[in-house]
């Protein structure tokens, strides 16, 4: 009981770090030493399964995707989903320079986790972590695109977000925000939660979008693991560490699209406008975001945050050796 219980607050904590821009649900999943059961259990879903139902009946196929800890699993993820919506989100707009600073420090701890995990370094993976931080760098500079209401679009978000959820150092919900998707997936679930019939339709066809990215892309990275696991280490290090430069918590707001009228402008704008997508940002000292952008940096309270989330990572570790299923 003890054990599901802490699978469940595993499965939480992902689902809150999958509705922030910029930390990955597989980061925690991977500091918490469930990832590769994970993959495993995910990779199972497919034709062999019908097999083994055949063979040994439901019991077995329940055994073969390990269907006890996808279960309390997915169960913790979706109360972490709808705490991040509605309560993470409230955060995100009241205090976002602490928040930001939470997150910073625990994927600066997460990177120095999954480093430590290499067993071997040697020019192979040293280039693969280069490779990760170069790519996560560079994907944190694209600017968003403006997005496309069409199912098929809706569709294919959910395709590649998914398979940026199981990537620890790449957010999902940054990916749906560089799609465009973010302003128009996030509010279209959280209405879905409230059983808004239209809302429902669309959330549908994402998740089926979810689904079938998760089935491609876990049997990549499951295959990655088994076969070069040092390089995929290295790799998914660089990653996280270049997915830093976008959750630097104090940014300034360069330019921005004009809902209504669909205008790019470049400039400021305030943050918490309904009015207003923002586009891009720069990181900015502390010392003069106050000057720079009207906003408090919170600095202390940042400060804490970032410890906190440093912190985390090694209670979460701890979680994993102590409890591991």
């Amino acid at each position: 009981m003890k054990e599901n219980l802490f699978l469940s607050l595993k499965g939480a904590a992902m689902g809150v770090a999958e509705v922030i821009p910029g930390v990955s649900g597989g980061t925690i999943a991977f500091i918490t030493g469930i990832y590769e059961r994970l993959l495993d259990s995910i990779k199972s879903f497919g034709p062999s399964l019908i097999t083994v139902f055949k063979d040994n009946g439901l019991k077995g196929a329940w055994s073969h995707v390990d269907g006890a800890f996808l279960v309390y699993l997915l169960a913790g993820m979706a109360g972490g989903v709808v705490i991040g919506i509605f309560g993470v989100s409230h955060l995100m707009e009241t205090v976002p320079e602490v928040l930001w600073a939470f997150f910073f420090g625990l994927i600066i701890a997460s990177a120095i986790y999954i480093g430590k995990q290499v067993e071997k370094w040697s020019l192979v993976q040293a280039i693969a972590l280069i490779i990760g931080i170069v790519v996560a760098f560079g994907i944190t500079m694209i600017s968003p695109s403006e997005g496309n209401e069409a199912l098929w679009f809706v569709f294919l978000s959910g395709v590649i977000a998914i398979s940026a959820l199981i990537l620890p150092g790449i957010s999902g919900s940054f990916i749906l925000l560089l799609l465009g998707m973010y302003t128009y997936i996030i509010p279209t679930v959280k209405n879905a939660i409230k059983l808004d019939v239209d809302s429902m339709g669309v959330a549908v066809v994402f998740a089926l979008g979810c689904l079938t990215g998760l089935m491609t892309f876990s049997r990549v990275l499951s295959w990655t693991f088994k076969n070069y696991k040092n390089t995929t280490l290295a790799l998914l290090t660089g990653f996280m560490i270049g997915s830093l430069n976008k959750i630097w918590p104090w940014r300034q707001i360069t330019s921005y699209i004009n809902k209504e009228t669909g205008e790019r402008i470049q400039g400021a704008c305030d943050r918490n406008s309904e009015d207003f997508k923002i586009l891009s940002e720069a990181n900015v000292s502390p010392l003069s975001y106050e000057s720079l952008t009207g906003y408090d940096s919170l600095l202390l309270y940042a400060v804490v945050a970032m410890i906190a989330g440093f912190a985390l990572v090694f209670l979460l570790e701890r979680m994993g050796t102590d409890k591991s299923e």
